[in-house]
């Protein structure tokens, strides 16, 4: 069964969501919708565990994964709207780590545009609960020297960025992350289900995150790929051993306690709709001003359109956001951030619209940055809302 609202505009949209649970090893999720500012689609379905035992329920949020760099990159453009921080100024004017030779000249904009080659974690700590210590991770990251081909270009800091950028933003601010996120976003818009990491208090709404397959990457495969000069970058930037234990088989979910801001987001689709519903609008959804027009613009452009070197495709990369990807006909203007398990979320100025999906069920066929469900939802949302604009 479906709960929730929606204007029967998107009523292609709803099936498609629908089609996606309709059985309960399928799991559960939440779709929303904002158009113009208002919210047209907020619908869920399916089941919060993976035995099917528990309903997902209006509350209930998802650990979303690298959606989270889209909710930690508007932070970082709400800082420099304020001015404090410049896109083009070094890292070591905020934080004296960066000031060694060799990282000296990356810059912020290198940064949120995945271009300042710090895109390695493997190897850097011997055990994946290592990760849990997020101030002695950022610490570490902000030490190492930079790695990147000779031709240059984007290589995706899959795990990295958000460490880097929230250990950034601790120098700026002394505040982590998690409380920005909260300041700077949650608060101002009245977010409810918006957190990195997730209160103790609130941890009753948290899917159970699943897995139809098996986790692939073997610690022997792993290194195989990072052997492998075609696949070396990407086995630096995402595979660790042991993360499994972490993101799935942990019984205490300890990655709920630790800042992981690539990463360990937990979001309810509503939240992260009307978050991009401002990004949709000149920087404001419900008169309040998330961004301003000039930074929303300066956050939208498109930094390189070559091929990321870590993941092997053009990623269209803006400041700290990617193409959103559809099936059919593209939204070029369209940019937000997707996650490994299949969340996500984007902004299309065009159209006005803005689009997030979360879910508890790790895609059977899946990628760093999903896998087929959302570029459908999002197909179908696009075309609603082009044919609404004529």
């Amino acid at each position: 069964m479906i709960h929730g609202h929606a204007d029967r505009r998107f009523r292609t949209l709803v099936l498609r969501f629908a089609r996606m649970f309709s059985r309960p090893s399928e799991g559960g999720g939440a779709v929303a919708v904002y158009l113009d500012g208002e919210p047209v689609v907020d619908v869920w379905t399916g089941y919060a565990d993976a035995h099917g035992l528990r309903a997902w329920e209006r509350d209930t949020a998802a650990m979303s994964f690298s959606t989270t760099k889209g909710v930690v990159s508007t932070v970082v453009h709400r800082l420099v709207d304020r001015g404090l921080l410049d896109l083009d100024e070094p890292l070591a004017t905020y934080w004296p780590a960066f000031a060694h030779p060799d990282r000296r000249q990356i810059t912020l904009r290198m940064l949120l545009s995945h271009q300042a080659g710090l895109h390695r974690i493997r190897g850097l700590f011997p055990e994946a609960e290592d990760l849990l210590d997020h101030d002695a991770v950022a610490t570490l990251l902000a030490s190492q020297a930079p790695d990147r081909p000779r031709r240059g270009g984007t290589g995706y800091h899959a795990l990295t960025f958000g460490w880097l950028v929230a250990g950034l933003l601790k120098q700026v601010t002394g505040l982590d992350l998690r409380d920005l996120v909260q300041k700077e976003i949650a608060d101002p818009l009245g977010l409810d289900g918006f957190w990195i990491g997730a209160p103790v208090a609130e941890r009753h709404r948290v899917a159970e995150l699943f897995s139809p397959t098996p986790y692939a990457f073997t610690a022997g495969l792993a290194a195989r790929m990072e052997a492998n000069p075609r696949t070396r970058y990407l086995a630096e930037a995402l595979l660790i051993d042991g993360f499994e234990r972490l993101i799935i088989n942990d019984p205490d979910r300890r990655i709920l306690d630790t800042q992981m801001p690539a990463a360990n987001g937990v979001f309810t689709a509503r939240s992260l709709a009307k978050m991009y519903a401002a990004l949709a609008l000149h920087g404001s959804v419900d008169d309040v001003e998330v961004l301003s027009p000039e930074t929303l613009r300066q956050a939208g452009r498109v930094q390189n359109r070559g091929r990321d070197y870590v993941l092997g495709l053009p990623m269209r990369w803006r400041l700290g956001y990617h193409q959103a990807f559809s099936l059919g006909r593209p939204a070029w203007k369209a940019f937000g951030h997707y996650g490994y398990g299949g969340s996500g979320a984007w902004a299309d100025q065009e159209t006005g619209m803005s689009l997030a999906f979360v879910t508890n069920r790790l895609g059977s066929v899946t990628t760093p940055i999903g896998d087929v469900r959302l570029p459908r939802l999002s197909a179908a949302a696009l075309a609603t809302a082009r044919a609404a604009k004529r």
